[in-house]
């Protein structure tokens, strides 16, 4: 079985570390453990790993964040692969800083990442994986919480959480997103 795991996140180095970027961060940090290197690829940095028999790829779109459904589409047709094979990591200003929240299907949220994955695909009806970023930001200043990079402490926070979704990840692909939403949702 194929899987197709996509982190959301903006390119670039003024955007490393950046909570928008949460997505990149643990597919980065999955990359590392495993000892894989991303390669520029046709709208994305891809890697791809065998796991439990499993065939999952990794990528992190170059497309920016609020044309991701490209990406998406192009690696979904490139592996032939439906929906319900990928799952989407994207950072979530719902949840708490580290609070990690698999889901079946569901709406943007207002997520301009997931906007157009919706409209690419013409469904919400794909997993993702909510990172929460918290939302302690002022008021009127959502863009630049989102863009601002993680301070010290909360990268403290999240580091272990990284881990937790990368064994949200591996579950996914071995024992479907239903068991794994039963033992891993906080």
């Amino acid at each position: 079985m194929k899987y197709l795991i996509v982190g959301l996140g903006n390119i670039g180095p003024e955007y490393v570390l950046t909570r928008h970027n949460a997505g990149f961060i643990v597919l980065d940090r999955m990359a590392i453990d495993r000892g894989l290197k991303f390669t520029l690829e046709r709208h994305a940095l891809v890697t791809e790993f065998s796991f439990k028999s499993h065939q999952i790829t990794l990528i992190k779109p170059t497309t920016y964040m609020n044309l991701s459904g490209k990406a998406l589409a192009y690696w979904m047709n490139q592996l032939k692969i439906t929906p319900e094979q990928v799952l989407v990591l994207v950072d979530d200003l719902a949840l708490p800083l580290g609070k990690l929240r698999m889901k079946e299907k569901g709406s943007s949220a207002g997520h301009n990442g997931l906007k157009n994955i919706q409209q690419i695909l013409n469904t919400d009806q794909y997993p993702r994986l909510r990172i929460g970023i918290g939302d302690d930001f002022p008021k009127g200043r959502q863009v630049d919480f989102v863009l601002g990079k993680f301070t010290e402490d909360e990268l403290i926070t999240l580091s272990p959480k990284i881990d937790k979704a990368i064994e949200m990840i591996l579950s996914f692909c071995t024992i479907g997103i239903t068991r794994t939403m039963n033992l891993y949702n906080e």
